[in-house]
Formats: structure tokens, C-alpha cells, sequence
């Protein structure tokens, strides 16, 4: 079972780690990320940040969607973390059953168009506008897309966020 699907572009972190995975109870941590995937100093540091009541792996897009197919997951409570909105899209669009999708912390590091600046949203969500409409696909799939930083905050329908 997928709870939620978190774009985070930091990954790993502490609102994620206590936050998140202790507000969804979930036992698995499963993050979607190329780049991640293939560094294993950066792969060593978020193994280091995942909490220890969750088992963590990190795998390269197709590779996590056919993980996250896999019926097995079902019997397990798995946060899923992407860190762009095509993954995020590319994951709702190929694997069934997630619950949630929940924009946590997206723009500020993320690679750059030339210099232009990303539109600011919310105090964590800045993204461009090519960015924007794959998040408009995202919420279009009729997955229950929100805002939201960390549990505490009250959620923000993401389709508001947006305008």
C-alpha cells in the first residue's frame, strides 16, 4: 500500500524521516531518483537520514515503478519520494493505488533554466512554468493532490496552490 507519493527534491531530510514516516506508520521509504541511484555517496547519506523503523532503498525511475508494481508492496506501508514533477508524474501514471500526493519542498535547488527564476508558490514550492503543467497532469489523474510542508501544517489543495 502507497499512503503517499512525496515530491521533495531534498529527499531524505528530517520532515520526512520523523514527520512523515511517523504520521503514515509506514515500514518502507522507497526513493525514485536517477541521479541518487547511481552515487553512493549520496546514496550513503540518505540510508544515514532514513529513519530505522522504515527499510529504505533507492532506485532509478523504471526500476522503482517496477518495485512498486510488484503485489508484494501491497502487504507493506511504503512512502514513496520523487524528486521532479515528471518523476512524480511518471510514477502516478504507472503505478496504481497510491493514495496521495503530497508537493513538500520543490525549486529552490532544483536544476536551473538558464537563469530565469522559478514563479514562487507556497514558501517551500517554486517551479517554472513547463513545471506547472506537469503538476497540472499530476492533479488531472484524479490521484487527491495537496500542499502541504509537514503534518502539523493544514493542507492546501494543490490545484489552489497552482493559480
Amino acid at each position: 500500500m502507497i499512503p503517499m507519493i512525496r515530491l521533495d527534491e531534498r529527499l531524505i531530510h528530517g520532515q520526512v524521516a520523523i514527520k512523515w514516516s511517523r504520521y503514515l506508520n509506514v515500514d518502507r521509504i522507497v526513493v525514485v531518483s536517477d541521479e541518487a541511484a547511481t552515487s553512493p555517496v549520496v546514496q550513503e547519506s540518505l540510508l544515514m537520514a532514513a529513519p530505522p523503523t522504515a527499510k529504505t532503498t533507492i532506485r532509478k525511475l523504471d526500476s522503482a515503478i517496477a518495485l512498486l508494481q510488484d503485489p508484494r508492496g501491497k502487504s507493506h506501508r511504503i512512502l514513496v519520494i520523487v524528486p521532479t514533477p515528471e518523476a512524480l508524474l511518471k510514477v502516478i501514471e504507472n503505478v496504481p493505488g497510491i493514495e496521495l500526493v503530497n508537493v513538500g519542498n520543490y525549486g529552490r535547488i532544483a536544476p536551473k533554466e538558464a537563469a530565469a527564476p522559478r514563479r514562487s508558490f507556497r514558501a517551500n514550492l517554486y517551479a517554472y512554468d513547463s513545471e506547472v503543467e506537469v503538476l497540472k497532469k499530476v492533479i488531472a489523474t484524479g490521484v487527491k493532490c495537496n500542499y502541504q510542508t509537514i503534518p502539523d501544517d493544514a493542507p492546501e489543495a494543490l490545484a489552489k496552490v497552482l493559480k
